[in-house]
């Protein structure tokens, strides 16, 4: 494995670091000198990893898309029905014993309103990764009508998009009201549509 480059491991310092301030605080909630200071990284030397603080929102987004991406593909290729998979998918949304769902740390969830106003670079980067997800989700749809395991669907894109957005919404409603009870709903009325039963 090749080693990584100081100024790559420095960057990525400040993309993690970022993130993690943005998913609690919002992009504009979160100065360049906060960043820094969480990461460990010189004031002087942001601009040597990002030419501005929207450069490093796209490549705080990419990251993320990218990530998010992968824990899916490698779901949607392990084992089990597409049902299963899913499931899991949709599961992870809700706060487990081990950890906090994906709801919570959700940068469209968090970002999605924020940025389509703020940054059109921004906006594709978050739109891109939601129309890969979505894609993903039907690809599920279509070989879960395959075998056997979801019911068969006659529009499995509109469906995937349907499914997410009701997510996306019941992600916003859960944070407002500081409750999962929307999720759990969501992961309720999710079962009863792609059921086979």
């Amino acid at each position: 494995m090749l080693e990584q480059k100081k100024s790559d491991v420095t960057r990525q310092n400040i993309l993690q670091a970022g993130r993690s301030l943005v998913s609690q605080h919002g992009f504009g909630g979160v100065g360049l000198a906060r960043i820094l200071k969480e990461s460990g990284v010189p004031k002087g030397s942001f601009y040597y990893y990002f030419p501005s603080k929207e450069a490093f929102g796209q490549a705080l987004l990419t990251d993320y898309v990218a990530d998010y991406l992968g824990r899916v593909d490698a779901l949607s290729n392990g084992p089990g029905s597409a049902h299963d998979k899913l499931t899991a998918f949709w599961s992870a949304w809700l706060t487990h014993a081990e950890a906090e769902g994906i709801a919570s740390q959700c940068l469209v969830v968090k970002l999605g309103a924020e940025v389509a106003d703020l940054s059109e670079d921004m906006r594709q980067v978050l739109d891109a990764g939601v129309s890969a997800l979505v894609d993903r989700i039907a690809a599920l749809l279509v070989q879960g009508a395959k075998d056997g395991s979801v019911v068969a669907i006659d529009d499995p894109q509109a469906t995937a998009q349907m499914l997410y957005a009701k997510w996306l919404g019941a992600a916003i409603l859960a944070k407002l009201s500081r409750d999962e009870t929307p999720l759990r709903r969501a992961l309720s009325e999710t079962k009863k549509t792609l059921s086979t039963s």
